[in-house]
């Protein structure tokens, strides 16, 4: 991105958004502190999650949506880091889109709002300045994505047949929309097909435009996964 489009992206001030996700218990990734509490690279997950976001524009409306259960949590780790980077809290809800739901309450419909996971501390600021300007220059949702590289079959009772891989595109956050668009999107019922930001406003009509991402990108599930991204921390600090 040129730099005077990113200035002016930084522009509008209190006009982007973001929401993070850590509205589940996240407990597969191993331990017994929820994945987005736990510590890797000298520090929780959540924060670096935070920080990413914080570089990208350091006005930007932080809202984190988390299971009320974690709240005290949530304070004793910003006391213990010292973080004091602001964020508007909100209560998660019975699944992501609940969740989603809640933490869009809090951000205006004038703005940029992208929604991303807690569990993906490692989103570059490539991605989160482009899916930002894409959204606001075509004023529809901007979805990361990248290929798949295995050889992919579909199961069928009779049995499975070959797909072809390059049609299939995996899915990451942030997914960004106008705010207004993105919340009128969400006044609808739960489906279950609803699986991500991307599947509700595409239900809605709101036109989606894929934007290359980024395989460190990735979501932090399994304690495989924690090992993998600790390991891409201590290379990092060398």
């Amino acid at each position: 991105m040129k730099s005077n489009e990113l200035e002016q992206m930084k522009g509008f001030a209190q006009k982007q958004s973001v929401v993070i996700v850590a509205g589940g218990k996240g407990l597969r990734a191993g331990g017994e502190l929820p994945k987005q509490f736990c510590e890797i690279g000298g520090k929780p997950m959540l924060i670096h999650t935070i920080e990413a976001f914080r570089r990208f524009d350091d006005r930007m409306l932080i809202v984190l949506v988390l299971p009320e259960m974690h709240l005290s949590l949530w304070e004793k780790i910003r006391q213990e880091y010292c973080f004091e980077t602001p964020v508007t809290l909100a209560i998660g809800g019975e699944t992501r889109f609940h969740s989603v739901k809640s933490g869009l309450e809090n951000v205006p419909d004038d703005c940029i709002v992208g929604v991303h996971d807690a569990a993906r501390p490692f989103v570059s600021q490539r991605i989160i300045e482009e899916s930002y300007r894409v959204a606001r220059k075509f004023r529809c949702g901007a979805i990361p994505v990248i290929g798949e590289k295995n050889s992919i079959r579909l199961a069928s009772k009779d049995g499975s047949e070959p797909i072809d891989r390059s049609r299939i595109k995996i899915v990451q956050t942030p997914q960004v929309f106008p705010a207004k668009l993105l919340k009128d999107a969400y006044r609808v019922d739960y489906r279950a097909d609803f699986t991500d930001d991307a599947s509700v406003a595409e239900k809605a009509g709101i036109r989606l435009q894929l934007i290359e991402g980024d395989e460190l990108n990735f979501k932090i599930t399994t304690p495989l996964d924690m090992d993998i991204g600790r390991l891409i921390f201590r290379k990092s600090a060398k």
